[in-house]
């Protein structure tokens, strides 16, 4: 009786994953580069912009580079909400449409993230390890980052850099 059941629950394992293949998300991917991205804005030297696609943009773009388990499901649901939540959070294709006051707050999370280790995620160093950043290219990042909010700073009133409470 037990294997019977057993073997029923499998089954109806093995046709529920089957099933499942056929509902995938959409693909996050654009052709070209937006006319929102952040390098229309501030500039991008060689070597930031090589960090950014290899270490942020699979996350934090429009325009995701996939690995080959996105092609089977759960894992291409769960890397389309991380991706997704990952572009709310940060979306360097969009970057350029953001207040001027969210961009120099992104600008500051940037910094921090990268210096307490908590960018690139874990969970994605574990099958891109090529993204993980070294010493110099934090410093690289970071320096960017810091340069363009000081011309932020520089170029804006103080009161429009701060969120206003609601």
């Amino acid at each position: 009786m037990f294997k019977k059941i057993l073997k029923r629950t499998f089954q109806f394992l093995l046709l529920a994953f089957i099933v499942i293949q056929f509902f995938r998300p959409v693909k996050n991917r654009t052709e070209g580069i937006s006319n929102n991205d952040i390098s229309k804005l501030y500039p991008v030297p060689e070597a930031v912009g090589s960090i950014l696609k290899t270490s942020c943009y699979d996350c934090h773009s429009n325009n995701t580079v996939y690995p080959w388990y996105a092609e089977i499901q759960p894992a291409a649901w769960w890397l389309a909400d991380h991706v997704q939540e990952g572009k709310k959070e940060l979306n360097f294709s969009e970057f350029a449409a953001y207040r001027i006051g969210r961009q120099y707050r992104k600008l500051e999370e940037i910094n921090k993230q990268i210096k307490e280790n908590e960018m690139p995620l874990d969970s994605y160093l574990w099958i891109h390890q090529g993204a993980k950043l070294n010493e110099q290219q934090k410093l690289t990042l970071t320096t960017w980052a810091n340069t363009i909010r000081d011309s932020i700073k520089a170029n804006y009133p103080a009161d429009s850099l701060i969120r206003k409470k609601k």
